[in-house]
């Protein structure tokens, strides 16, 4: 089944936090159920949450168990800007086919804060604005078009020069886009409340499971275990995050690496509005605030080689906090947590999400760049019409490619 990864290593600010604990059975016997969902990081629990919601018999299972694969590693900046700016989006998908992806990134992160609202998750939600600060891919020049095409397709930006970025948010840099509708959050209480709630609809969560086949028929989907059992469902999720399986085509997706680090809380030195931050550089800097007032940062780099990660997290940290010091010099950006991870990411900065090509019993979430969450949500909603028997009206932007399907890789039997 998938590639076995160290997804992440040293200390994320999240074990700080307590999430609830969630309880897992071992699975003792073979299993049926109306849907099974690989995985239990926050996609999975997206997904099951959203299925038992629609009445589903759901079972998940994992090979590490709940939260302990990338979910932890994420600083959970979840906003709608997707990493390829609209402008760039447009010359690669075309123009309506780019502002609809916007649009709909947009409308999941709307959706998901009403969706935790209305499950009353405490993970600490906080509704901010986001800065795209200018930087060596794009400057203000590039910066003003990328604002006047947002608002072409409808979403509110505001392209701040100089003068005004430094007034507002204390900022020194060449210009920004400011954004109005992202929220942050505790990922692992996140995850852990989908997941509770899930139970309480009467899925079945069975860790540690690991998958080792998978079998698809015209009616069913058979997955065996490693140590026996076997699970019969009518449709199996793939949620196994940056571990791909391999059915799952690879075409257009690589797994890169990516370092953060969080301060001591300083809340009376956090920047106004506490705003999501983010360059417009490669690689580029990202930044947000806790609850609690602690300052996180990161940034990612293209390669994935686990013992060169994890040997760069203390040169990474250093780095990050230099970063930082420099955009807010107030702020103390001595490294309180450190910590490294593995995610996946495209060509285009969209998820690929759907029914595998040849399988269209089995569905697959991969591809989730720097959108994580929001992708999940996303998926979430595609996953859910899919199974129901209709189709998202958005499903084609984010489904498998012909030209995938021609790199398609065969099932391990």
């Amino acid at each position: 089944m998938p590639r076995k990864l160290d997804l992440r290593s040293g200390r994320p600010v999240w074990s700080a936090y307590r999430a609830p604990a969630v309880p897992t059975t071992a699975l003792a016997r073979d299993a049926k159920a109306d849907v099974l969902v690989i995985g239990m990081g926050i996609s999975g629990a997206m997904i099951a949450e959203a299925l038992t919601a629609d009445g589903r018999s759901v079972i998940c299972i994992d090979r590490r168990g709940p939260l302990r694969g990338s979910t932890s590693a994420t600083t959970a900046l979840v906003q709608f800007e997707i990493d390829q700016p609209l402008t760039a989006l447009a010359r690669m998908i075309g123009k309506a086919s780019a502002e609809q992806a916007w649009r709909r990134s947009r409308l999941a992160v709307s959706n998901l804060a009403g969706r935790i609202a209305e499950l009353s998750i405490n993970c600490r939600l906080s509704r901010a604005p986001s800065l795209y600060l200018a930087g060596t891919a794009l400057g203000p020049s590039q910066l003003r078009d990328e604002a006047e095409a947002r608002r072409q397709a409808g979403i509110a930006a505001t392209y701040l020069a100089p003068a005004p970025l430094a007034a507002r948010f204390g900022i020194e840099r060449d210009g920004a886009i400011l954004s109005h509708g992202n929220i942050a959050l505790d990922p692992r209480k996140l995850t852990a409340g989908l997941l509770l709630k899930a139970l309480e609809r009467r899925a079945r969560l069975y860790a540690p499971v690991e998958a080792t086949t998978i079998e698809d028929s015209a009616k069913e989907v058979v997955v065996a275990t490693r140590g026996g059992p076997t699970i019969t469902a009518q449709h199996v999720l793939l949620a196994t995050g940056y571990e791909l399986t391999d059915i799952v085509p690879a075409a257009a997706h690589r797994v890169i690496s990516t370092w953060a680090i969080a301060t001591r809380p300083q809340p009376r030195k956090i920047w106004p509005d506490a705003a999501l931050i983010w360059e417009a550089s490669d690689p580029y800097l990202y930044a947000r605030a806790t609850a609690d007032g602690r300052v996180i940062g990161g940034e990612d780099e293209d390669f994935i080689d686990e013992e060169r990660r994890d040997a760069l997290i203390a040169g990474k940290s250093l780095r990050l906090a230099r970063k930082l010091g420099r955009l807010f010099p107030d702020l103390d950006t001595r490294p309180d947590f450190a910590w490294t991870g593995a995610f996946g990411t495209t060509t285009t900065g969209l998820p690929y999400i759907g029914a595998i090509p040849g399988h269209p019993r089995i569905q697959a979430v991969m591809g989730y760049g720097g959108n994580g969450i929001a992708f999940s949500q996303i998926a979430s909603e595609i996953v859910s019409a899919a199974i129901a028997g209709s189709q998202d009206s958005d499903a084609s932007l984010f489904a498998f490619s012909h030209r995938q399907q021609r790199h398609k890789q065969s099932l391990i039997t």
